[in-house]
């Protein structure tokens, strides 16, 4: 069985945050979700688990972090620089901000976004050849 991942964050309103990821095009695990927590299912070894903040706080003993900080991006591939357009545009149009320039490197294109609980999200597609044998020598 391939390693699967399974980001966790904590959201303030679990409604609003199935919606948005909706929005992107993700689907919705019913079998791991309650009124307390969504498995939003990005990919078949990719699932974000937004968790009411109270449901959060019941796997940590930190504080958890204010929306206003951050401690990680969580950085994701895409298939071709549309699909980047495509996530992030409806990322921004479901209630999410796009938080950083684009970056163009021409083997490396890059787009991102804060969700609306201030989580932030890269979208990235690189040239396949690249992705094999390294960023081309300047």
């Amino acid at each position: 069985m391939p390693t699967m991942v399974f980001i966790n964050l904590p959201v303030a309103d679990l409604d609003r945050s199935k919606a948005f990821y909706e929005a992107l095009g993700y689907s919705i695990n019913p079998m791991f979700s309650d009124e307390t927590a969504a498995c939003v299912v990005v990919s078949d070894t990719i699932s974000v688990m937004v968790l009411t903040t109270a449901k959060f706080a019941e796997f940590t003993d930190k504080t958890i972090a204010d929306p206003s900080t951050i401690e990680v991006i969580n950085s994701l591939s895409a298939d071709s620089k549309d699909d980047v357009h495509r996530i992030v545009d409806a990322a921004v149009a479901a209630g999410g901000t796009e938080d950083r320039p684009e970056m163009d490197l021409g083997f490396v294109y890059q787009r991102s976004f804060t969700d609306p609980d201030g989580h932030r999200w890269e979208y990235v597609w690189m040239d396949p050849q690249a992705a094999q044998d390294g960023p081309p020598a300047a």
